[in-house]
């Protein structure tokens, strides 16, 4: 499956098919993540229950501390 992650194409394997599963084969499933699908913000509690499709957009937006 081809989607658009932060505005480049990239191919996920066939056991990504959700936003939840996306976010833990990124290694971001414990931080502070804000998930836009489709152009529609995306709650934690709807991570697992939504699901993407081949030519989906997801923005993923998350926060790095520093000093």
């Amino acid at each position: 499956m081809s989607i658009k992650l932060n505005g480049e194409f990239v191919d996920l394997n066939d056991e990504v098919k959700t936003v939840q599963q996306l976010l833990a084969f990124y290694q971001l499933e414990n931080r502070l993540v804000i998930v836009e699908h489709n152009r529609d913000i995306i709650l934690k509690d709807q991570y697992e229950s939504t699901t993407i499709q081949n030519g989906d957009e997801i923005e993923l937006v998350h926060f790095v501390g520093g000093g």
